[in-house]
């Protein structure tokens, strides 16, 4: 049976589409969510996607958490569903309290829409495991509050449970601590990630197909999970 991976639609929200396609390319079926629907419609992953959800207006995501598909997504991921919050889906995942640390102001306080490169850290996780360990991808990032800060003792955690998913590498693009770019929590369903790896899923349109390991690594993980 197909996998159903869900992809949830804020006011704002504008990679929802790019989403979805990636899922499909990768050969899952993307269903909608509507934010203001608490069901979750027997999906079986979930995807928070970038954009500027409620206008990014309090802190970017801090809207968004009280939605009330979150208030089901986040007691689901709770259970182990696996969930990928990409750009203003990982601010959002913050803010639910899914992920430690928080996204703040680009450090030279501008937009930054460029091609990047990452090392994968971490293979461990639902959305990472196709990948190999240190492998280097080229994905997009398109943010202006990409900056992923946290305390001291956060960090240290995070790199002692080697729960640092991916960091920048030939540049910061925007002053995150410890050149970290996407995170997971302990038990590894849940990712948040920076860049775009929904725009690195066909070769017309991405840098790369970089990008489509995260959507095929669900996929896998979904296979081998318990029914």
């Amino acid at each position: 049976m197909t996998a159903r991976v869900g992809v949830v639609t804020f006011p704002g929200s504008l990679d929802d589409g790019d989403a979805a396609r990636a899922v499909r390319i990768a050969g899952g079926e993307p269903v909608r969510l509507w934010h203001g629907d608490p069901q979750l419609h027997g999906v079986d992953a979930v995807v928070l996607p970038g954009g500027f959800s409620y206008g990014d207006y309090l802190r970017c995501g801090a809207i968004a958490r009280f939605a009330p598909v979150m208030e089901t997504i986040v007691d689901a991921a709770a259970g182990g569903l696996p969930v990928l919050g990409i750009c203003n889906g990982f601010q959002i995942l913050c803010e639910a309290h899914l992920l430690p640390g928080a996204l703040t102001r680009n450090q030279h306080l501008h937009f930054r829409n460029r091609d990047q490169l990452l090392r994968i850290e971490s293979t461990d996780t639902a959305w990472t495991n196709t990948f190999q360990p240190e492998q280097r991808v080229l994905i997009p990032v398109k943010n202006g509050e990409g900056c992923y800060v946290a305390d001291t003792a956060t960090l240290d955690e995070l790199e002692a449970e080697g729960r640092v998913v991916a960091r920048y590498v030939g540049g910061n693009p925007n002053g995150s601590q410890r050149d970290i770019a996407a995170i997971t929590n302990p038990a590894g369903n849940v990712v948040g990630i920076m860049p775009h790896p929904e725009h690195a899923v066909e070769a017309l349109t991405g840098p790369s197909l970089d990008g489509l390991g995260f959507f095929t690594s669900v996929l896998k993980h979904l296979v081998g999970a318990p029914a």
